[in-house]
């Protein structure tokens, strides 16, 4: 067994008791333990850090700790450049997907809403959101931090806010959200991409009001759903803006 010191940054105190927040932690380590375990053993999920020093140097999550070593760990960073740091990878490569847990039903439409697939169903078990996660790369959005300690989950967020809104601003001020946003795209209700159809395709679906006053329409082919630029899509257009401001 060996001992290390670590001590913890910013935002990722809120994962500590008390006392052990903006201090020095001494703490005996597990033989042949690794940043990570020992990262989370302290009660911080490994997908909230960005970046790892070891006696003052860059590490990555599965460096074995060995006697004496000073362990510093930053959270994931909005308005610093680490790059020349190696941060960790906060997102996956490529096409930019969601899945959220039981408590984020309302921050799951709202996603939607921004154009991101993002699966959410009150159903599902930590064990498939976790098989979700790894088979198609998604980035998990929990309010439960041992959720986000499975080893397999790579990329994940902790979400901080109660209200669906300030969760919205959040995640897109922490994940850098605003550029990839493609608003009005996705199905709120069952996550699937929207068609552009012609008013005379989906008339008779239309309240006579709507049918009297618009003219451009999309649909969602997998509940029937029709989505038309209304007084409720100019309320969902100022909440994105609003987010996409504050990131």
């Amino acid at each position: 067994m060996v001992c290390a010191t670590f001590r913890f940054y910013g935002e990722l105190n809120d994962f500590l008791p008390r006392e052990r927040r903006g201090r020095d932690i001494d703490t005996p380590c597990a033989r042949m333990a690794t940043t990570k375990h020992m990262i989370e053993a302290l009660g911080v999920p490994h997908t909230e850090v960005e970046l790892v020093l070891v006696n003052g140097q860059a590490a990555g999550l599965d460096l074995l700790l060995e006697e004496g070593d000073r362990v510093a760990v930053y959270p994931r960073f909005t308005r610093f450049d680490v790059t020349d740091l190696a941060p960790l990878p906060a997102l996956p490569p490529g096409r930019l997907r969601f899945v959220a847990d039981a408590h984020l039903g309302g921050l799951a439409r709202l996603l939607r809403m921004a154009g991101f697939d993002t699966i959410y169903d009150n159903g599902l078990r930590d064990d498939q959101i976790e098989v979700l996660a790894v088979e198609e790369e998604r980035v998990v959005l929990t309010r439960d931090r041992e959720l986000l300690k499975r080893r397999t989950i790579e990329y994940g967020c902790y979400v901080r806010a109660l209200k669906a809104q300030d969760q919205l601003r959040e995640v897109f001020e922490r994940l850098g959200l605003a550029e990839r946003a493609r608003p009005f795209t996705r199905c709120l209700h069952d996550n699937a991409a929207l068609r552009s159809v012609s008013k005379a395709e989906v008339l008779a679906r239309l309240p006579p009001q709507v049918a009297a006053t618009q003219e451009a329409f999309n649909t969602c082919d997998v509940c029937g759903r029709v989505y038309w630029q209304g007084s409720h899509w100019e309320r969902m257009r100022g909440m994105l803006a609003r987010a996409s401001h504050n990131a």
